[in-house]
């Protein structure tokens, strides 16, 4: 097992994780070779919860344009993870 701040990169704050934490569902970036069952047990050993189930999302980086050269973001990975009802993440419902 790998340890969990190899996998997890932090919590992802955007408009659509805020209303899919309505549904227990909260959004992390993670490592790109990591996979579901790592995410999972990356996710219940840092907060102590129990996950329900993970999705996974590569996105790839965009074209930029910066002083009339042409660039890239870079591409990263996003999990989408289901806890148990009733449970939540304290540390991210605070800081939100």
């Amino acid at each position: 097992m790998k340890n969990p701040a190899q996998v997890l990169f932090g919590h992802l704050v955007t408009e659509k994780g805020s209303r899919s934490r309505e549904n227990n569902y909260y959004v992390f970036r993670v490592a790109p070779e990591a996979n579901k069952i790592e995410v999972r047990q990356a996710v219940e050993k840092t907060f102590n919860v129990l996950v329900v189930s993970v999705n996974t999302v590569n996105c790839s980086g965009k074209k930029r344009v910066m002083r009339g050269k042409i660039g890239h973001t870079s591409r990263f990975k996003k999990a989408y993870v289901k806890l148990k009802a009733g449970q939540k993440i304290e540390k991210i419902d605070a800081a939100v």
